[in-house]
C-alpha cells in the first residue's frame, strides 16, 4: 500500500460525518510511522464542516503520532483513542483537552453508520 492508498483509505473514513453539532474550530495532525507508507495528514472541523487533507498543519491543537495500523483501527472505530493513548500505542501533543475531542468525531461516525446499517436492513 502507498502513502496515497492510505490516505484516501483514512479519509473516506472520516468524511460524510456530520460534525455540524461541532461549533469550535478543530484542527488534528496524524503522523503516520511506517516505513512503506509513513506521511502526515490533517483533520479539521470548521463552521461545522470536516476535512481531512494530505498536508501539515501548522497552527494545529494536536499532534497524534501513531503506526498505521493503530491509526487506522482508530479511525474504524475499532480501537479506543484514549486506550491507545493510555497504552502507548497512540502519542499525543498539543492541547489534550481538545484532542479528546476526537474520539466525539468517531462516536458521531460510528452512530452515523449504525443508522445506515439499519435503514440498509429494513
Amino acid at each position: 500500500m502507498t502513502y496515497a492508498e492510505y490516505f484516501y483509505e483514512i479519509k473516506n473514513k472520516f468524511m460524510g460525518t456530520d460534525v455540524s453539532d461541532i461549533k469550535e474550530h478543530l484542527a488534528f495532525q496524524f503522523d503516520i510511522e511506517n516505513e512503506e507508507y509513513g506521511g502526515i495528514f490533517y483533520v479539521e472541523v470548521k463552521n461545522g464542516e470536516l476535512f481531512v487533507e494530505p498536508y501539515e498543519y501548522y497552527d494545529r491543537d494536536a499532534k497524534f503520532v501513531a503506526d498505521a495500523d493503530t491509526l487506522m483501527k482508530i479511525a474504524e472505530g475499532k480501537m479506543d483513542p484514549v486506550w491507545a493513548f493510555t497504552t502507548q500505542k497512540l502519542r499525543v501533543e498539543g492541547n489534550i483537552e481538545k484532542a479528546l475531542r476526537l474520539k466525539e468525531i468517531i462516536d458521531m461516525k460510528q452512530k452515523e453508520a449504525k443508522k445506515m446499517q439499519k435503514k440498509m436492513g429494513k
